[in-house]
């Protein structure tokens, strides 16, 4: 009986655990709504990003997205790590949650495993992004330019700060260089 109670909780331990990994949103905030997917396609600039691994050294980063013929997007990433002095890029698969009104996505670049994208803000002409990941480690501002206003940056700021992130971990991103993926398709 007893190493039946150990198993059972073992198992439930273990459920409530895969079930928190899967989260694909931070508490708090919400996918933009009457997300028009095809006006959110081609380059973005990343103007801020809370660091991460994979990220770790690049400046000059931007993000390619293409509609594929599945209806999943097409995800092409690249930068230029300054330490190691040369470009970097990978590809990856993006698919809704659900529907394509709403945006929220899952991502991946390394086969079936998937994290959340979620674009929280946006402005109506598609001009500046801020995405949120699964949890409060993630997030980017975006832009189609390589600079954003002023105005919308401490709009963004106040979104993400009201959330929980901690905004003064964001690494604010140099666009010095062209990006040789600029014009790729």
């Amino acid at each position: 009986m007893k190493k039946r109670l150990i198993a059972t909780s073992l198992l439930s331990i273990g459920a409530i655990a895969l079930i928190a990994s899967c989260k694909s949103i931070p508490r708090g905030a919400k996918p933009v709504n009457n997300f028009d997917p095809k006006r959110y396609l081609g380059n973005w600039y990343e103007i801020a990003r809370l660091d991460f691994k994979y990220e770790k050294n690049l400046n000059n980063t931007m993000a390619h997205y293409s509609l594929k013929d599945n209806g999943d997007i097409k995800v092409l990433n690249s930068g230029y790590n300054y330490k190691k002095q040369e470009w970097t890029s990978s590809i990856g698969n993006a698919k809704f949650r659900g529907d394509q009104s709403e945006a929220a996505l899952k991502v991946s670049f390394f086969g079936p495993f998937y994290s959340g994208y979620n674009v929280i803000a946006l402005d109506d002409q598609y001009q500046y992004a801020l995405v949120a990941g699964k949890n409060t480690d993630y997030l980017w501002i975006l832009s189609r330019e390589k600079r954003i206003p002023d105005a919308v940056k401490q709009q963004y700021l106040k979104i993400a700060s009201d959330i929980g992130y901690n905004t003064a971990d964001l690494v604010w991103v140099e666009h010095n260089m062209d990006n040789p993926t600029a014009n790729w398709k």
